[in-house]
């Protein structure tokens, strides 16, 4: 965005992701933010001083107009979420999320929002489509007919329509990413609302630490994912909104694994190896997930790059010294 004085909110900017986006937006020398988040500013994953920092509750309307006020720019990535564990046993907190986006738009559209992005999943793909581990890529038409991961994924596929109608009723510009398996340092890892490359790195880095040389793994190893290192994918939000493009699109890598690879990077960039328990009754999700990328190499001339051995070896090592230092990192 060329005018670096724009007001700007961020939406979930205690969260993992928004508190990067907000330390690239600083970095990029923008110098209107205002970031807003449910937790107390001490419990946001980042905060920095030369940005407005408010603690709102979004579901509720006054806040989120609250939030919106004076803004041109607007980026919602406030949601009720964690992983696989957290969002099969919390399928109603993630449900409310869906106020939190209605009121933003609501707000947007009363104060002449320029551009409104949303931060949706891989999660609203039906789940017809993901039921075999070789999967050849989820391409954005896939989310219909509409069969979405229970609870969270129907309120991402729900906002998403909600953005869409706003655009089309009432001329909102915006902008929708559907993130996948979003990871990096500086985020949750133990708890019950870590994801997969967070959880393997805090069990790694614990059986280094301790010397016991075991791992528990929720099913049976096999079931495959595609992880997006963080700086993916900020640069992925930068570029979409600087485009003209509308519609959901994946914003994901594609270099699918299984679980058991992904412990078989950890396990190299940390020289250990461990004794695998598979716990077979744990929370599994979907049998296999991938980003196809074909849309946004054509919408953006570009697609996340970070390999997946990079990434984990930046993200094992926060953890490992986090550990090391006897932190937590389990915000709720």
């Amino acid at each position: 965005m060329a005018d670096k004085n724009a007001p700007i909110l961020v939406a979930g900017a205690g969260g993992f992701i928004g508190g990067w986006l907000v330390k690239d937006l600083l970095a990029k020398g923008h110098t209107n933010i205002r970031a807003v988040d449910i937790k107390p500013i001490e419990q946001w994953y980042q905060s920095f001083p030369q940005v407005e920092n408010l603690t709102l509750d979004l579901k509720i309307a006054d806040a989120a107009a609250t939030a919106v006020h004076g803004t041109k720019i607007v980026y919602n990535l406030a949601a009720d979420m964690g992983g696989m564990g957290f969002i099969e046993s919390n399928k109603a907190l993630c449900m409310l999320s869906v106020l939190i986006n209605t009121n933003l738009l609501l707000s947007s559209r009363e104060n002449k929002v320029e551009k409104y992005f949303y931060a949706s999943s891989a999660c609203v793909y039906s789940h017809i489509k993901q039921l075999d581990t070789n999967n050849p890529g989820l391409i954005e038409e896939d989310a219909y007919p509409a069969m979405p991961e229970d609870g969270y994924g129907w309120e991402k596929l729900f906002s998403e329509r909600m953005c869409r109608h706003f655009f089309e009723d009432f001329g909102l510009s915006v902008r929708i990413a559907r993130f996948h398996n979003v990871y990096g340092p500086i985020g949750t890892y133990d708890g019950g609302r870590e994801k997969a490359p967070a959880a393997i790195s805090r069990k790694l880095a614990a059986a280094v630490l301790s010397g016991n040389h075991t791992i528990d793994i929720w099913g049976d190893g096999e079931q495959t994912r595609s992880f997006t290192y963080i700086d993916d994918t900020i640069e992925g939000i930068h570029r979409l909104m600087e485009s003209d493009f509308t519609d959901p699109i994946n914003l994901g890598s594609d270099e699918m694994v299984s679980i058991n690879q992904l412990v078989d990077t950890v396990e190299k960039i940390a020289n250990v190896k461990l004794e695998r328990n598979y716990n077979l009754d744990a929370p599994k999700g979907v049998r296999g997930r991938n980003s196809e990328n074909t849309l946004i190499k054509k919408v953006l001339g570009w697609a996340p790059s970070i390999s997946l051995e990079t990434g984990m070896e930046k993200t094992f090592k926060w953890v490992l010294a986090e550990l090391k230092e006897g932190k937590q990192r389990s915000w709720n």
